[in-house]
């Protein structure tokens, strides 16, 4: 088959993970960048790629097969609009957008066009993740009661340099946690409420630095989430999966899901039962470690958007799927605030 011919809006750190991975499968081939920033002229000019200053001229000159959306939140709905105006699929990098409002105004476009539009929800495509989902689908722990997940880590001094990550919407609720709550939707359900409460207190900056939340899921379980990025600790996803390019890695989990026939540990996929149906705590409990390869989620997520473009598979995140993780994400920010339980589902409407 001939290349899928994949443009590229906003040239910034993932834009550019996504450009090296286009630019050296040969399955794709790099129609454009669109990107105004003067840094984007002297990377556009060393690897070959074509520079547009904006997404209309892309779109309209070099008529790609697809998109991925990389520029800033902000930015997303009237880029998004633009690619669904000319049937282009695209692959929108999350958030969605920085608003609910401008998400679901995604969602309708994206829905009244029929034309594929994808969340770059990327841990969707790590295959850790999707052998929890299926094992945990499959009924192997049970009913399930309770959830765990962590994403505990420091982020050195000179990452607050930049002045937005010391603000309302640069913590780590919204930049690290909503990854991990689309990880607990995928492998656990649908949240249906939140509880949270966030602080500023380890650098006194005007954004959180740690928030802890409580969470009900429709299929009954209860859970817990804490995030901080200001602690030293291997309980975040970056060192446990392997995935992250600058943090090494740990023999330590991050996610725990338990049920009444088991629970399972991840990103490690440690499966511990008892052997006897009906064990309790006097009897002894055996650890399995489920098989796994491992393999960046990344070029599988283009390899998938290929697929999608050409009419062989569904998304396995649309932009509908990454506006509910992106209201139950903002769900914590809001609680946190008002100090309310909040409905995901009130969210939603408009």
């Amino acid at each position: 088959m001939p290349p899928t011919r994949i443009a590229v809006i906003g040239a910034g750190l993932i834009g550019r993970k996504h450009l090296a991975i286009l630019k050296d499968d040969p399955a794709f081939e790099v129609t454009g960048i669109a990107d105004p920033s003067p840094q984007a002229e002297p990377y556009a000019r060393e690897n070959g790629f074509a520079l547009f200053s904006d997404t209309e001229a892309l779109l309209d000159k070099a008529k790609p097969d697809g998109v991925v959306i990389a520029n800033p939140n902000v930015l997303h709905r009237e880029t998004a609009l633009a690619c669904i105006a000319r049937k282009t699929p695209a692959i929108v990098e999350k958030p969605v957008a920085d608003t609910l409002s401008d998400a679901l105004a995604i969602v309708r476009a994206a829905q009244a066009a029929k034309v594929p539009m994808l969340t770059g929800h990327h841990r969707r495509h790590n295959p850790i993740m999707q052998a929890a989902r299926d094992f945990i689908a499959g009924g192997a722990l049970g009913k399930l009661a309770a959830v765990n997940g962590t994403w505990l880590h420091r982020k050195p001094d000179d990452y607050f340099n930049v002045t937005w990550r010391r603000e309302a919407g640069g913590g780590p609720i919204l930049i690290n946690a909503i990854h991990d709550i689309d990880c607990l939707r995928m492998v656990v359900g649908e949240i249906e409420t939140v509880q949270a409460t966030a602080a500023g207190n380890m650098r006194g900056f005007p954004v959180e630095d740690t928030a802890a939340a409580v969470l009900t899921f429709a299929n009954g379980a209860l859970g817990t989430f804490i995030v901080s990025d200001a602690v030293a600790s291997p309980w975040n996803w970056e060192a446990t999966s392997r995935e992250s390019a600058i943090t090494p890695s740990e023999i330590e989990n991050c996610f725990t899901v338990a049920g009444t026939k088991g629970s399972l540990a991840i990103p490690q996929l440690q499966y511990w039962s008892y052997d006897k149906p009906d064990g309790g705590w006097a009897d002894p409990l055996t650890r399995r470690t489920l098989p796994v390869r491992h393999a960046d989620p990344y070029p599988r997520q283009l390899h998938h958007f290929t697929r999608v473009i050409r009419g062989e598979e569904a998304p396995i995140i649309d932009v509908a799927e990454g506006t509910r993780t992106l209201a139950a994400t903002l769900a914590i920010v809001e609680s946190a605030n008002s100090g309310s339980v909040i409905r995901i589902a009130d969210m939603l409407r408009e």
